[in-house]
């Protein structure tokens, strides 16, 4: 008789751990098998749409990241129209700031002035002001054009060192608008100018 009541007993106690069970997974849940890391192959095919959203978003080039632009722009702005005032026949400081085919243009116009023995005299007084007119995103190549107002004085002399244009004493405002470029995917943080817009 005591044997029976013990198969009651286990019975009962295997019923009420039975539903206490069946309570906790109804409020916990099931585990679905993908809690904690995503799998190796989702996480490929997630890295690969962020990457291509985000070489499609120009957004990226931020307002705080056109704030820093715009200083460098403004540094190489400078940094060109000093160089290529200088009457060594060549660009120096500006090379890197240059890509191939606009370099070639400016050594070109620099011999160009040297064999007609002309030379400039400039001075460069400030930019007025510097603006992001555009900037694109192809693939992994940003392009960002910018229009410059700047304040020189200029003027270009003969050998005999008689005025040809400008004038030595006068501050004469230029309107420029450049496009530079850069390669998001390269170690090289360095900008290039790539065009000149007429």
């Amino acid at each position: 008789m005591s044997y029976s009541f013990e198969y009651i007993d286990i019975i009962l106690l295997a019923m009420i751990a039975g539903f206490i069970f069946l309570r906790l997974r109804g409020i916990l849940g099931k585990r679905s098998g993908f809690e904690g890391k995503a799998p190796a192959k989702f996480d490929k095919v997630l890295n690969e749409v962020i990457l291509k959203q985000s070489s499609k978003n120009t957004e990226v080039f931020d307002e705080g990241a056109q704030k820093e632009f715009l200083k460098g722009a403004n540094i190489a702005y400078e940094t060109i129209i000093t160089d290529f005032s200088d009457n060594d026949n060549k660009l120096t400081t500006s090379k890197p700031l240059l890509n191939k085919e606009i370099y070639d243009q400016f050594n070109q116009a620099l011999k160009d002035r040297s064999a007609r023995g002309h030379h400039a005299e400039i001075t460069f007084i400030g930019i007025n002001s510097s603006i992001i007119k555009e900037h694109k995103q192809i693939n992994s190549i940003l392009n960002v054009t910018v229009e410059f107002i700047a304040e020189v004085i200029t003027c270009i002399k003969d050998k005999d060192k008689k005025i040809i244009s400008g004038d030595p004493e006068k501050v004469k405002k230029i309107y420029d608008t450049w496009v530079f470029s850069r390669d998001t995917t390269s170690a090289n943080p360095n900008w290039q100018l790539i065009n000149i817009l007429t």
